[in-house]
């Protein structure tokens, strides 16, 4: 077994790693428990194009890292489930943009909601006083990435 070391650069008071890596964990553990229609690797694409809005692929592939052809075969399948739509772009008439349709937003609030529901059993096993500081924290985060 390969062991990573830990590349840390800290702030004051704050291991951003261990928050990154808190994050990821609860990330991956909700969508593995989430009672999802749609694969997970699609739901990410999905949020994605949610995110950004209409789009080229280009710069989808950009904003998640991945290659252009990555990026088209997943919006190729995601296209031929009825979860994204292709229009012109208005400022080159040779792209299109790529957008969420009304199917792939249904899709999209449908895990996000199972998601929700997975972790919803650990969040009501929190006190009080943990419920409040978790909240505190997700504004916090929501403020530092906005």
């Amino acid at each position: 077994m390969k062991v990573v070391e830990k590349a840390r650069v800290e702030a004051p008071g704050v291991d951003g790693y261990e928050l990154l890596r808190s994050v990821a964990r609860l990330h991956r553990w909700a969508t593995r428990n989430a009672q999802l229609d749609v694969p997970p690797a699609q739901v990410r694409l999905l949020a994605l194009v949610g995110d950004i809005g209409p789009a080229r692929i280009g710069d989808l592939a950009e904003a998640d890292h991945s290659s252009q052809p990555t990026m088209t075969s997943q919006i190729q399948r995601a296209e031929a489930h009825g979860w994204l739509t292709r229009t012109p772009d208005p400022d080159d008439a040779r792209a299109s943009l790529i957008d969420l349709s009304v199917r792939g937003e249904r899709e999209l609030a449908t895990a996000r909601a199972s998601r929700s529901a997975a972790i919803t059993p650990l969040l009501q096993g929190l006190s009080q006083r943990d419920a409040a500081t978790l909240n505190r924290a997700i504004a916090i985060v929501d403020r530092l990435v906005t």
